[in-house]
């Protein structure tokens, strides 16, 4: 398997994800690092804060 095939879909590569206003934060797929592996389905995944808009507080 090549290093393209590994490559976040969600984030394409970049770690970051943007909501629809803008606010950026870490790509919860491969946990920020642009690389999804085996071992990124084996974490769980973090319940996130939102504010009274609904954005994230990461």
């Amino acid at each position: 398997m090549s290093h393209r095939d590994n490559i976040c879909k969600a984030c394409e590569g970049t770690g970051m994800l943007s909501d629809d206003e803008g606010w950026q934060y870490r790509c919860g797929v491969c946990h920020g690092d642009g690389i999804y592996a085996v071992s990124d389905k084996e974490r769980t995944a973090r319940v996130m804060s939102v504010d009274e808009n609904n954005r994230m507080l990461d």
